[in-house]
């Protein structure tokens, strides 16, 4: 598959995912600021790398993609939550995200906790509803909590607070940070889109190779844009890291082994792919190479 193939078929599931979030708050009661703000982040844009990542191991495993969009969208719900609480002063204190003040900004910080608050547990519910054999809905929901909490994302972004400011740390360190707090959840996007297709373990664990190494090389990737990259192409504050003395991949290793080691691990991940075919599989591993590639 080509990079324009790639980012074409990215672009029309991304296009279904925001069709979906875009009604997600209709036909259910709640204060309208509440929603308003929920959908404010929601509908922010970004590539849904996650929600697409879902349908597409869905896919590669003989489900049609679009069958999973209710909890693959939902997975781009829990995203959005951790960007609007990642923003808040408490944490990163960040004024802008995709290019528009931070929901603490739009509005005031009390709401956009509870904007946040909102979109995790609305998720689960989401999730929970999907019309497919309960025990693959019930693995999957395990899969992605799993990622979602203390043992994932939660407990990343507080080694990230803690590791914040030190004078240095380990880069196995930054390695268990960032296979928490960023690689978790991608992981979790590849093998909950498996899981609902009922997939064998052997397939199952290779999807989680493949979604581990893509995590890693997503957030060398990220670390590599956030020196590099300015501020109007990022939609948030560029150089955000070293003025807030977070500890990178750039900063330990320099720039030019930070992008040999992305590198390295787009092509683990599609390694970890060899054993499926078809366009899916092709689609998967040319999403590899743009995720070290892109520019934003």
């Amino acid at each position: 598959m080509t990079p324009q193939e790639m980012k074409t078929l990215l672009k029309e599931r991304g296009s279904k995912v925001e069709d979906w979030l875009a009604g997600c708050c209709d036909g259910r009661e709640m204060p309208p600021r509440l929603r308003e703000s929920m959908l404010y982040s929601l509908q922010a844009g970004g590539k849904r790398l996650r929600p697409v990542l879902c349908m597409s191991t869905a896919g590669m495993c003989g489900l049609a993609p679009e069958s999973v969009l209710p909890f693959a969208a939902a997975i781009e719900m829990v995203h959005t939550y951790s960007l609007i609480h990642d923003d808040l002063p408490a944490m990163d204190d960040d004024d802008l995200r995709r290019g528009k003040p931070s929901n603490h900004k739009a509005f005031d910080e009390a709401t956009a906790i509870l904007a946040g608050d909102g979109l995790l547990t609305d998720a689960f519910w989401f999730m929970s509803g999907m019309d497919m054999p309960a025990e693959r809905v019930l693995a999957a929901l395990r899969e992605f909590a799993f990622a979602a909490g203390s043992p994932g994302m939660v407990g990343g972004q507080e080694w990230d607070m803690i590791f914040t400011g030190m004078e240095s740390i380990t880069l196995d360190q930054l390695r268990l940070m960032h296979s928490m707090k960023t690689g978790a959840i991608l992981r979790a996007s590849c093998t909950c889109g498996a899981l609902l297709a009922g997939v064998d373990a052997s397939r199952l664990k290779a999807i989680g190779q493949f979604g581990a190494a893509l995590g890693v090389a997503f957030q060398i990737a990220d670390d590599i844009l956030d020196v590099v990259s300015d501020t109007a192409t990022l939609g948030k504050p560029a150089g955000s890291d070293a003025e807030q003395g977070k500890n990178t991949y750039p900063k330990m290793l320099g720039l030019d082994q930070s992008r040999q080691l992305a590198r390295q691990y787009a092509d683990d991940a599609k390694a970890a792919l060899q054993g499926f075919h078809g366009r899916e599989a092709e689609f998967l591993a040319a999403l590899a190479d743009y995720t070290v590639n892109r520019t934003a």
